[in-house]
């Protein structure tokens, strides 16, 4: 409405594209292989800088947890490290790797990582020490406790850290893209821009919230499914 209206207030709605002009848009993206290769190009950077992060984040927060010297040797380290924005390692990726692919694999790796790393980190140390007892006292050794009691333990905490490293990684993902891809959602977004084309950013944006939201969405039901043991409130 205030598009079609027109409407110059603190801001202008006079050049803002309405909902029809998007939509347009979008079908006529649609119709194009590009598009839907741009999609999957972002999902693949976006799922595998990820698994990774999901991966080591989970292996690096129970070791500084439960061993002393890996705390010791690798928590500066970490913590030295996590302040530093992952798109701030732009230039750190252009001078490691010799693809960009690579390089905007690792910035969304290193934005989940720390995400996971801590949650996964606090999660193993607010369990109860006389769960681990338990199971020592009836014989069990450090591989069972591990497995039995640790694992199964940290899975609510492991995905609140994987909850928010998703929503993170896809910033980072995407600013990459705009920064130093080639295709994907996010450069696909910024060469609009540079065009004027505002109806094609908007669809980008769109796309991008979309892509966000399912991804989320199934961290959340894997993080479900994989606690369902646990009591849920509202539960008799």
């Amino acid at each position: 409405m205030l598009t079609a209206a027109d409407v110059r207030l603190w801001v202008r709605f006079d050049r803002f594209p309405g909902p029809a002009d998007v939509l347009r848009e979008f079908g006529r993206q649609a119709e194009h292989a590009q598009y839907w290769q741009d999609v999957a190009q972002s999902l693949v950077r976006i799922l595998t800088g990820f698994a990774l992060a999901a991966v080591l984040g989970v292996a690096a927060g129970v070791a500084t947890a439960r061993s002393r010297w890996a705390g010791d040797l690798l928590q500066p380290l970490f913590e030295v490290a996590r302040p530093i924005p992952a798109i701030a390692l732009v230039p750190v990726a252009i001078l490691l790797f010799p693809a960009n692919e690579q390089g905007i694999v690792f910035i969304t790796f290193a934005a989940a990582f720390f995400p996971v790393l801590v949650g996964t980190r606090h999660a193993v140390k607010a369990l109860p020490l006389v769960w681990e007892d338990a199971v020592r006292t009836l014989g069990g050794s450090r591989v069972r406790v591990l497995s039995g009691v640790v694992l199964p333990g940290i899975l609510p905490g492991v995905f609140g850290g994987l909850s928010i490293g998703m929503g993170v990684a896809w910033i980072c993902v995407i600013s990459a893209e705009m920064i130093s891809g080639d295709f994907g959602v996010g450069y696909r977004t910024w060469q609009a821009y540079t065009i004027v084309d505002y109806p094609g950013v908007l669809v980008g944006m769109a796309t991008i919230g979309l892509l966000g939201y399912l991804t989320s969405a199934a961290v959340e039901l894997a993080g479900r499914r994989l606690t369902r043991w646990l009591p849920r409130e509202g539960r008799s």
